[in-house]
């Protein structure tokens, strides 16, 4: 089985790339993913990311057993509405995470508005996904480390490890802390090795980030000395561990 955390649907105002339905479904065919969680594109305004958040949910109630959302509103909205659209989606929506991008949407996770992002999270029972990586000084792993400190029982995944420039963060956060996983997308193979014989497969899980991405990604799992357990949690058993997908693993 393969499980996607980390894919996106939708135009994106801050790269100036569309993230389209045909992608998902092309990786799923040529790579035989079995089930992606799709969270927006980049944009800014509480207008444009409703109106991603409802596609995903379109698509998620058309393919149940297919897809599932993430949201992804801009952290420095107002507070009503911030919370206002994240609750919809989680609760009318049925999406199953929030996410955090640190350097599109200019937040640092241990300022007042990143901290309420777990706060709430912690309050609604889903994990929360960090960019890391790219965008420094707000996308550094180690500033996740209060929250993990701060909310113990939120799980919170490093999204792209710190993308190599940082990787170095990502496992000494990971190291204080259990309820920090990493998605592994844009990391290398050799340093997933090893963290995965030191701080466990199941911390790690399987994402694309571009859809174009899949058969990298595989080949990075099944390609650098991984035992087919350590495979097996990081491509799907972490992904069902982490979040409340609706689906079960194959036998």
């Amino acid at each position: 089985m393969i499980i996607d955390v980390h894919a996106h649907l939708g135009m994106d105002r801050v790269f100036d790339e569309p993230f389209t339905e045909e992608e998902q479904w092309e990786k799923i065919k040529q790579f035989g993913v079995d089930f992606t969680i799709l969270q927006p594109a980049l944009v800014h305004t509480l207008e444009e990311v409703r109106e991603q958040h409802d596609a995903i949910a379109a698509l998620c109630a058309k393919h149940k057993t297919v897809f599932a959302g993430m949201a992804n509103p801009n952290p420095h909205l107002k507070d009503a509405d911030y919370e206002g659209e994240v609750r919809r989606c989680i609760e009318e929506l049925g999406f199953v995470g929030i996410k955090i991008h640190t350097s599109a949407h200019g937040v640092n996770p241990m300022s007042r508005d990143g901290m309420r992002v777990f706060e709430l999270a912690g309050k609604l029972g889903v994990p929360v996904m960090v960019h890391t990586g790219a965008g420094i000084p707000f996308a550094n792993p180690s500033h996740l480390i209060p929250a993990a400190q701060t909310f113990p029982h939120v799980k919170i995944v490093i999204a792209h490890c710190g993308m190599m420039v940082l990787a170095g963060e990502t496992y000494l956060a990971m190291k204080q802390y259990d309820n920090l996983y990493a998605d592994i997308t844009w990391t290398g193979g050799f340093l997933l090795r090893h963290w995965a014989q030191e701080l466990g497969a199941h911390r790690f899980l399987f994402g694309t980030d571009h859809a174009d991405n899949c058969g990298t990604e595989l080949a990075k799992v099944r390609t650098s000395g991984l035992t087919q357990e350590e495979q097996d949690w990081i491509l799907y058993k972490s992904a069902l561990n982490v979040y409340q997908l609706p689906i079960e693993a194959k036998a």
